[in-house]
């Protein structure tokens, strides 16, 4: 095996293991309520602490890892949001959930933008959209493995133990990638041109700076990051209030949350890696602005109806189908908007996502609180999917604006 595709398995098992630690909090969401006596409201600040500190160290942690290499910071950020997932479980109250999930996402904010500083080096760019593809679509088979790994382990020692279980894979984890990956890319003659301007920095010991005065001044850079914000308040449903809207929301029972929450996170996997290879092939044949813009602005206007129908008709089986469909097919976008960040970042791909990203925590943020601000004064747990659907349309315009041609960094 060629070593890029071996430290793009690595990146795989990464993403895995990123969203089991992540996911874990929202499948273990009403035994943690009902054990700390939380209302739906203080919920979702606990919800939102976690993208608080993740959306605020996305642009630092992929700067990061640009400039001193992933090897270490990689090693680095996922021990210590597996200390922290760790200590999730030791949390007793409100006030210490709180500093815990802020603390742990500080270290989760880093995993995005240096896996895609990482494809950045070792990939051409007619590859990096499926490379993006395969990452995203484990982090989504991380979160369809969840209830799998979080239930049994709740109902057989609790779900305190749950947190300490997880958060000693990613100690594994952090004792291969240091042990096998290095930051240069020599071995490897798969190097776009602008990896090779970064190899060549690398080996004469200039690292590329930030141009932030270009970036800032892009309008490129700001509907990038504005399309992934209302983007986000999509996916951060499924990512934190979605397990619980499931079993409060549309009375699925603890034994039927393993297949409502794990078929929509598989078809989210589907998605990602069937939008990994479409934004390829269909960018080599026709075109960046088809490949990447027409893919991404059509995907994310279908999956709005979806998450419309979803809140509009009643039923367990209803909103099981079109939230399963809406998953995977907002997510046949995200491997086109990842790619688009080292289309238009170049060597700064990591910052640039990282800014993304940024962009897309702060709507997880809102969507966080204002998900159960809706639902405790409502009464309604299918209000706030109204909202998420607006959001995603919004998301959908701003896509058919960006130029995937026109870089932010020349």
């Amino acid at each position: 095996m060629k070593r890029k595709n071996i430290i793009l398995t690595m990146l795989v098992i990464l993403g895995v293991v990123t969203f089991l630690d992540r996911i874990n909090i929202s499948v273990a969401g009403s035994s943690i309520m009902a054990d700390l006596g939380l209302s739906p409201s203080e919920w979702g600040w606990v919800q939102s602490a976690f993208i608080l500190s993740y959306g605020l160290m996305q642009i630092p942690m992929g700067a990061f890892g640009d400039r001193h290499g992933h090897r270490k910071v990689l090693s680095l950020i996922v021990l210590w949001w597996s200390l922290f997932t760790a200590f999730t479980g030791l949390a007793g109250g409100l006030a210490s959930l709180l500093i815990i999930r802020f603390m742990f996402g500080v270290g989760e904010a880093g995993s995005s933008p240096c896996s895609t500083g990482v494809i950045s080096r070792w990939f051409e760019k007619s590859e990096v959209g499926k490379a993006q593809g395969y990452v995203w679509a484990a982090s989504r088979m991380g979160g369809a493995l969840t209830p799998f790994v979080v239930i049994p382990v709740m109902a057989w020692l609790g779900w305190r133990s749950a947190f300490y279980l997880l958060g000693a894979l990613g100690v594994v984890w952090v004792a291969a990638w240091y042990w096998y990956y290095r930051d240069k890319p020599v071995a490897t003659a798969a190097i776009t041109e602008q990896d090779g301007s970064t190899e060549k920095a690398a080996e004469t010991g200039r690292k590329p700076s930030l141009p932030w005065r270009t970036i800032l001044h892009s309008s490129q850079f700001w509907i990038i990051c504005a399309m992934y914000f209302f983007y986000a308040f999509g996916s951060w449903f499924f990512f934190s209030w979605f397990p619980t809207f499931m079993e409060l929301g549309r009375g699925f029972a603890k034994s039927e949350l393993t297949y409502a929450v794990a078929v929509p996170f598989i078809m989210s996997m589907i998605g990602n890696i069937s939008g990994g290879y479409l934004t390829d092939k269909l960018s080599a044949k026709y075109g960046l602005k088809i490949g990447r813009k027409a893919l991404g602005s059509t995907s994310l206007a279908v999956s709005a109806v979806c998450m419309f129908l979803a809140a509009f008709i009643p039923g367990k089986m209803a909103v099981f189908v079109f939230l399963s469909l809406c998953f995977g097919i907002f997510d046949l976008m995200l491997p086109s908007a990842w790619a688009l960040c080292i289309d238009l970042g170049k060597q700064h791909a990591g910052a640039i996502s990282g800014a993304m990203n940024t962009a897309g925590n702060i709507g997880g943020f809102f969507c966080g609180i204002l998900f159960g601000f809706l639902v405790q004064s409502s009464g309604n747990y299918n209000l706030p999917l109204y909202m998420i659907a607006g959001m995603l349309i919004i998301s959908a315009v701003l896509f058919s604006f960006i130029n995937p041609t026109k870089p932010i960094v020349e």
